[in-house]
């Protein structure tokens, strides 16, 4: 346990003064009567362990530790290591046979033991605020063996609290707000400090709040730290911010506790307390005379010394002159009210006009209201400027009238026109020629007289529109204009006439009375009384006996039948003059035509034909055998293209067999061959068209006789062509260049094969010195072969069978 001695020597050791020490001295007296008090020697291996068999076996009697609960001030500042407290154990006899250590949080760095008389020192500075207690394990050991003598023990060693952490403020900056012209008493904010301090010892984490500066504005509750107004009279418009220092201290505010601050800024928010008020008391413009409607005079503001929408305001004219001539508007962006022009000045009339205009606060708060009226009045004097203004029309009726039989040069109607300015200029007139291109009217320059033109048709035109200039006479840029409208009114020169060309129908079987046609007429005219028009028949339809026309006296006539019965055949159409007449003045009159035809009707008096040709073709053909009779027509001419497209389509086909082309048999010919009785390799019969047998018999050497040679017989000399004989007279000069022309046009063309055998086969050439073999090229003039087979051989060799066959039957004539 601890002893006196120990205590003193902690109190010299530790050399702080002052109140701070005293209070230690007080703490380490009740620590010692503590210690004491909780002294314990129990017998066994410790508090509360187990027992240590090895210690039971020896026989050795048991002992206990003899120790006290540890404490330690923070912040200590000595340069002596601070004296802890001390372990020790009953079995400790002071021979220094024992060893104390110690083992846990901080042993041999923080706390070191005196291992012989386990006295424990802290060397290090702690801070509670960091850790507040350490848990350490002690042992005793036999100082030879190294063997525990006790079990070891758990201690703890905790970190006694001073007051040395002042309260922050941590959740600052601190920004608050209070309306203006709010009670006091009224809460602003609340502020919070906070202390790192051990709340649960001493007061030192206790703290209490105040205003260290803005007190003539502001208070602070000293427990919670809530901020209220001080005064009744904040007023935004004199100061809109304030800067309020709080400090808070702990050790509730005794002397010696530890105290921070922090700035407390307070927005002061405005309310609508004050009312709009004019700069001025009167306020000048000018405009000219001839400004448009809606032109901007110009712009005044009301000032207000609120902000946000204590600002808004209206604007309003409060006298009856300027409510009728001016408009005043509120800029949204601006607040400023907006004088426009209502009406148009007039230079003349009036050059001054004066206006109160009222700015008044768009929303008021009633709380306010014992301050005064939230509005104000200023006037506006508005000065009219004269300009040079272009003649006006006076009065300015646009509309005239004149009949439509009015002559040339008649007077329509005078225009008026004054220059409104003072020096009342002469006025000249003219028409604007795009309204009126024809020149149907024209117009006296000085007078401003409209005369017609031209001749005036209602029925034409019944309305013109034409623009009417009036210019100052020196001045043609000073110019006005006005539209003119002339109504044409109407005379009677249009006779009445029929609707539409009327016709009737009316059956042969018709009984006398029976209406056949309503008659109405149409009149161009527009009389202001209304039409009145009479019906009766022409004069030169008064012989007529057939129908009867009745005038209904509602600007119709009607038309009956007079006879009984029509007959279409003897006359089929009826014609009836009608004439009609108009009640003028004066009277005008035409005569229309009815056609009336007499038709055939069935038996409920439906019409069925209208003519005599249709009655007799109906009577000789119905509809069906017409139709009937135009497709048996249409057929017949279908089967006659059809067989002339057959005939077409065979002769084409045979033409085509016929006109084999020859190249063909060329390409085959140019062959080795099988020799003479090879008969199907090519067609003889095209060889045969390669030679002008003409100029054989018409060349001069057709007539010459001698051996092998040809007869003058045309007959004999066509039949000699098998005898061939090469006569040196014949010129193949057309049948080369025809076969040389073909070969360069075969070798121009890449896309064929080539013709050459042609030019090889065509002829046998004059200086070639191998004879032919073939048995037509012979010597002879007569041949002792039969060549009666050949008819055998098909229609490929019916020439050349009929070549041969009749030459062998005129040598046999001969040879008889």
């Amino acid at each position: 346990g601890h002893s006196d001695q120990d205590c003193r020597g902690l109190a010299m050791a530790n050399s702080l003064q002052g109140f701070l020490w005293t209070m230690l001295l007080l703490f380490c007296a009740i620590q010692e009567l503590g210690a004491w008090a909780m002294h314990t020697s129990v017998e066994g291996p410790g508090l509360g362990q187990p027992e240590d068999p090895k210690l039971l076996a020896s026989g050795r009697v048991k002992r206990g530790w003899v120790w006290n609960q540890f404490f330690v001030v923070e912040e200590y500042t000595g340069t002596e290591p601070l004296y802890v407290g001390k372990i020790h154990s009953d079995s400790d006899e002071g021979d220094g046979s024992i060893k104390y250590t110690i083992s846990g949080e901080g042993a041999g760095t923080i706390f070191l033991i005196d291992e012989i008389t386990g006295d424990i020192h802290a060397t290090e500075r702690l801070d509670r605020e960091q850790k507040t207690f350490y848990t350490l394990r002690a042992q005793a050991r036999d100082r030879q063996t190294d063997q525990l003598l006790e079990p070891e023990s758990e201690f703890i060693i905790k970190v006694q609290d001073i007051n040395d952490s002042e309260p922050r403020f941590l959740e600052g900056p601190y920004i608050g707000s209070v309306a203006e012209l709010s009670p006091i008493g009224t809460s602003v904010m609340q502020v919070m400090a906070s202390d790192a301090d051990d709340p649960t010892y001493g007061s030192s984490a206790r703290v209490v709040y105040s205003v260290l500066e803005g007190e003539q504005h502001f208070t602070v509750d000293s427990k919670t730290g809530v901020i209220r107004t001080a005064v009744a009279d904040l007023d935004r418009e004199t100061q809109d911010r304030y800067e309020v220092v709080i400090r808070a201290t702990d050790m509730a505010g005794q002397l010696g506790g530890l105290s921070g601050s922090t700035t407390v800024t307070i927005v002061v928010t405005d309310v609508n307390d004050n009312p709009p008020r004019f700069p001025q008391k009167m306020y000048q413009f000018s405009i000219v005379e001839t400004a448009p409607v809606g032109t901007a005079i110009g712009r005044v503001k009301a000032e207000d010394s609120d902000i946000g929408e204590n600002t808004d305001m209206t604007y309003q004219v409060k006298d009856e002159e300027g409510v009728e001539m001016f408009k005043v508007t509120t800029d949204s962006n601006t607040q400023e009210a907006v004088i426009t022009v209502q009406k148009p000045l007039d230079y003349e009339s009036k050059k001054v006009h004066t206006v109160v205009l009222e700015a008044l606060n768009k929303f008021v708060d009633p709380r306010f209201l014992d301050l005064g009226t939230f509005r104000d009045q200023t006037i506006v004097r508005v000065s009219v400027l004269d300009v040079d203004e272009p003649p006006e029309f006076r009065p300015p009726s646009d509309l005239m009238e004149v009949q439509e039989d009015a002559h040339i040069g008649s007077v329509v109607g005078v225009v008026t026109a004054l220059d409104p300015d003072t020096a009342n200029r002469p006025v000249r007139y003219a028409i604007d020629r795009s309204t009126d291109a024809e020149r149907i009217f024209d117009i006296d320059a000085n007078t401003g007289a409209i005369v017609t033109g031209k001749v005036l048709d209602r029925e034409t035109a019944g309305w013109h529109n034409i623009t009417v200039l009036a210019m100052e006479a020196d001045d043609h840029s000073q110019v006005s204009r006005a539209s003119l409208r002339i109504r044409i009114l109407d005379v009677n020169d249009n006779p009445p006439e029929l609707a539409t060309p009327y016709e009737a129908a009316v059956c042969e079987d018709a009984k006398p009375g029976q209406l056949i046609q309503t008659i109405s007429v149409v009149d161009r005219d527009e009389p202001q009384s209304g039409h009145r028009f009479y019906f009766t028949l022409a004069p030169e339809a008064t012989n007529n006996h057939h129908f009867s026309l009745l005038d209904i006296k509602d600007n119709t006539a009607a038309v009956h039948t007079q006879r009984v019965g029509f007959n279409r055949q003897e006359q089929d159409v009826y014609l009836l003059p009608i004439l009609v007449v108009d009640s003028g003045p004066p009277a005008l009159s035409s005569t229309g035509t009815l056609t009336i035809r007499i038709c055939g009707c069935d038996s409920s008096g439906a019409i069925q034909s209208c003519n005599s040709t249709a009655y007799v073709v109906s009577a000789t053909l119905s509809p069906g055998a017409l139709i009937a009779l135009l497709v048996c027509i249409l057929i017949l001419v279908v089967l006659i293209l059809l067989i002339l497209t057959l005939k077409r389509h065979h002769k084409s086909h045979l033409t085509s067999e016929d006109d084999e082309d020859m190249r063909d048999n060329v390409i085959k010919y140019n062959d080795e061959g099988g020799g003479e009785q090879d008969t199907e390799a090519y067609d003889m019969s095209a060889l045969r068209s390669l030679y002008d047998f003409s100029e054989i018999k018409g060349g001069d050497g057709g007539g010459i006789a001698g051996e092998g040679g040809l007869s003058g017989n045309p007959a004999s000399e066509l039949h000699s062509l098998p005898q061939w004989v090469q006569s040196p007279d014949l010129d193949f000069s057309v049948f080369r260049d025809y076969i040389c022309r073909k070969v360069e046009q075969a070798d121009e063309d890449l896309s064929v094969p080539p013709y050459d055998s042609f030019q090889t086969y065509a002829f046998e050439g004059s200086d070639s010195p191998v004879p032919s073999l073939s048995s037509i090229n012979t010597w002879s003039s007569s041949s002792e072969q039969d060549f009666s087979y050949l008819g055998g051989w098909g229609p490929r060799f019916r020439q050349l069978a009929a070549l041969y066959g009749a030459r062998r039957g005129e040598e046999d004539a001969d040879a008889s």
